[in-house]
This record gives structure tokens, C-alpha cells and sequence, in this order.
């Protein structure tokens, strides 16, 4: 694989979002399309969600969802879409540039006349919820339980207490059962579920595993492992109610607490954030406060179905592609104007091909060194000379002018650049 210095699009993340913008982007007309991911392969947490659900409202059927991301990921690949696995994306500037480090092509430097920024979220974890008590072993998100069972085949304790009624906690319930764990219960902190209610009666009512509302773990009880959490009710505004603690014995305690989008590359790139949801502002079009940069799904704020982080994803994708191809357009405009001989610097840097529709354009620079005898100031593109005038002598201090005229429009619209050059006459 040869990673190019310049993209139309670049999405940052592989998981269903950035998948469904980089397709998008690529059937939308965007000719290069990169896919950067962090992981050694696509579909973000998707592979670690082995239960159903997955697609009712895109597919219309009900997938695992390794399944649904492969769909996609399979798309990807026949679009002819280019990806950078095991990559990390270091920075991201507001003129669309990123620094990356791969592990097959070291620190690489990416233009993007267009960026899908769709990196996910994260879990909380329990310094963010400040759960009291000692550091045993046996403490995890419910996330890295998932990975962990799921894909790399451990199992991370037998007893177990969930803090947190949200979807991945509520699910983690049902699959430990079936790997023969023991969930005592589930807790939340608020006076109602905070995930889906399918899954509380799939997850959590069938299986006979108890959900206690407004409930929270006061501490964590253990010195080398877990042996036991206090619970304790709470009230409306979350205060410990004196006489309610309870101590229950388990070797692990799952935390289901939210989720945080991952917003760290968005706010190098100046992007701004809302603090309600913790993701971009975004438009209509899902364009951030910055030109150019784009984000969908988790990164903007956590969805419930990922179908609908796929939906946003599609739209980012198509805003991404026309802002693309309205870049290239009017870069393709412009063209450089290129200081040549004896020429130090020429004001405009670049010139609109139809600017001399409009009327003259002056071309002002200075000379590099004086030339004390007759001169030729010239502007020429690749294949002719577009003006030449006569100067009897040019000095670095004093500014020397070439006028455009409506004449030479037709000559301007073939050039892909004007090089000016300043000579003497007797080098002819």
C-alpha cells in the first residue's frame, strides 16, 4: 500500500460511522478516500458486540454486529477506498492537515481538502465517577469486559455487581450468564433505566437479574481482589441515605457509567465543543465550526442504535465530498504566479484564470539584484510569452509593476502557472 501526501477526503476512524462517511464520501464523487484506524482492522467496537440488534433500521434484518460492519467494510473495499490500520492520528490542524505515526510507514504528514472527523467515544472509568474505597483487582468497564470475553476469550471473574443500567452493562449481564457467571445485580444511580428498555427486558428480566434504582456503590471493599462492594440508596439529588448501605460480596465490579466522545484531535484543530453533549457543534451538513472538518456519530454525541450512527455518517460523508470538489474546482482556478529570473517575490502569489474578465491586473515584485542596462520584464506560462515590456534598468529598492490585460485572458485560461523573469536585453 502507498500512502499518498494529499486526499480529497480523510476519515479518522474505521468503526460504522467513519465506514459509512468514507463510502459516502467515495460514491459522492471524492476520488481519493482514506480510512485511518487506530486498531489492526476495521469496524471499531462493533467487533466485540457479538449479540444481535444490529441493522433492523439499515439492513432490515437483525446482525451481530461483526456482521453489520462487514457489510461495510466489504462496500468499502470495492468502492476502492484506501485505509491506514494501526495508525494513530497525532494532531489535526484548521487548514486540514494531519500528523500521523504508523507502524508501516512511520510519522506521515496528510492534506485533506476534506476531514470526517468519527473517532467514537470512551467509557468512563472509576476515577471520573469517584467511587470511594481501596485499588483491588477485579474493577473494569463494561466495555473491557466485553473485549475481553468476546474477542480474547477470558473471563474476568465469577461474581459479579454492575454499576449502571446502560446498554453495554446491561448486555454484559446476559453474556457472563451464559458463560456461567453469577450477577448478583445491577445498580443505578438515577430513578430510572438509563439504557434501552429492550435490553433491560432481554438482558436483565429474563435472565432474573435484579435492577435497583437509585442505588449507587459507596465503596469498594478488598485488598488484592474485590470481596465486596457497599451499596447505599440515594435521593433525588444523589446523597447517600443514612441506614441504607448494604454490603454485598462479589469478586467484580462492571462499570456502566457513560460514555465520553472522544474529542481530543477535534479540539487541537481548534473545533468547538458543547459542553452539554461533550461532541463538535456541527450544522445541518454536520460541518464543524471549521471549514472543511466534518464529524459524525459517537464523536458527536452517543447514539442508542448504530444504525443511526451510520445515518450520520452518510451525511457527513456526502457534505465531505462536496466540499471536496468545490476545493478542487477553485483550486483549479488558480494558478501560481512563480518569481523567476532575478525576480525576488511577485504580488498576488496567484491569479484566478477569470480575473481578467473583469478588467487589468497588476503584477508587483522586486528584483533580486540591480541590472544597470536596458532589461526585459516577462510573464510566460509553459508553452508562451504572454507580455514582455522593456526597462531601462531595475533596483531591489524600487518596486517594479507588470500589467494583465483582457487581452491575454484566453492565453491565461491555458496556463497552469506564469513565471515572470527579469533579464537584460543583451542576454537575448
Amino acid at each position: 500500500m502507498f500512502i499518498k501526501n494529499k486526499y480529497d477526503v480523510v476519515v479518522i476512524g474505521g468503526g460504522p460511522g467513519g465506514l459509512a462517511a468514507a463510502i459516502e464520501a467515495k460514491k459522492g464523487g471524492a476520488e481519493d478516500v482514506l480510512v485511518i484506524e487506530r486498531d489492526v482492522e476495521l469496524g471499531g467496537i462493533l467487533l466485540q458486540c457479538i449479540h444481535n440488534g444490529f441493522g433492523l433500521q439499515t439492513f432490515k434484518e437483525d446482525l451481530p454486529g461483526p456482521e453489520y460492519a462487514q457489510r461495510f467494510i466489504n462496500e468499502a473495499k470495492s468502492l476502492g477506498i484506501s485505509f491506514l490500520l494501526d495508525a494513530m492520528v497525532m494532531d489535526v490542524t484548521s487548514q486540514r492537515k494531519l500528523y500521523v505515526s504508523s507502524q508501516d510507514f512511520g510519522y506521515v504528514e496528510i492534506d485533506a481538502l476534506a476531514i470526517v472527523l468519527a473517532m467514537g467515544c470512551r467509557e468512563k472509568t472509576r476515577p471520573q465517577v469517584r467511587i470511594p474505597g481501596t485499588r483491588p483487582n477485579g474493577v473494569f468497564t463494561a466495555g473491557t469486559a466485553q473485549r475481553w470475553v468476546n474477542v480474547e476469550g477470558y473471563m474476568p471473574g465469577k461474581n459479579f455487581v454492575i454499576l449502571g443500567s446502560g446498554d453495554i452493562g446491561m448486555i454484559m449481564a446476559r453474556r457472563l450468564t451464559f458463560e456461567g457467571a453469577h450477577v448478583e445485580r445491577v445498580l443505578e444511580i438515577q430513578s430510572y433505566l438509563s439504557g434501552l428498555s429492550r435490553n433491560y427486558v432481554q438482558c436483565l428480566e429474563d435472565w432474573d437479574i435484579s435492577l435497583q434504582l437509585q442505588h449507587t456503590v459507596k465503596r469498594i471493599i478488598g485488598k488484592n481482589r474485590v470481596e465486596a462492594i457497599e451499596a447505599v440508596v440515594v435521593d433525588s439529588h444523589w446523597n447517600y441515605i443514612p441506614g441504607t448501605e448494604e454490603i454485598i460480596p462479589c469478586d467484580t465490579l462492571l462499570l456502566s457509567v457513560g460514555l465520553i466522545p472522544e474529542n481530543e484531535l477535534s479540539k487541537k484543530a481548534g473545533v468547538a465543543i458543547d459542553p452539554v453533549t461533550g461532541g463538535p457543534y456541527v450544522d445541518e451538513k454536520f460541518q464543524t465550526n471549521i471549514p472543511g472538518i466534518f464529524a459524525a456519530g459517537n464523536v458527536v454525541h452517543v447514539y442508542d442504535l448504530v444504525d443511526y450512527v451510520s445515518m450520520a455518517g452518510v451525511g457527513a460523508g456526502k457534505s465531505a465530498a462536496e466540499f471536496a470538489l468545490a476545493e478542487k474546482e477553485r483550486s483549479a482556478r488558480y494558478i501560481p504566479l512563480v518569481p523567476g529570473k532575478n525576480v525576488r517575490y511577485i504580488v498576488p502569489h496567484r491569479l484566478d484564470k477569470r480575473a481578467l474578465e473583469k478588467g487589468d491586473v497588476s503584477l508587483q515584485m522586486r528584483v533580486s539584484k540591480p541590472i544597470e542596462e536596458d532589461v526585459w520584464l516577462e510573464v510566460r506560462n509553459q508553452n508562451n510569452s504572454i507580455v514582455r515590456r522593456s526597462e531601462r534598468y531595475v533596483r531591489p529598492g524600487e518596486m517594479v509593476t507588470i500589467v494583465l490585460k483582457p487581452n491575454m485572458a484566453d492565453e491565461l485560461e491555458k496556463s497552469d502557472s506564469l513565471i515572470v523573469d527579469i533579464y537584460p536585453k543583451s542576454e537575448v
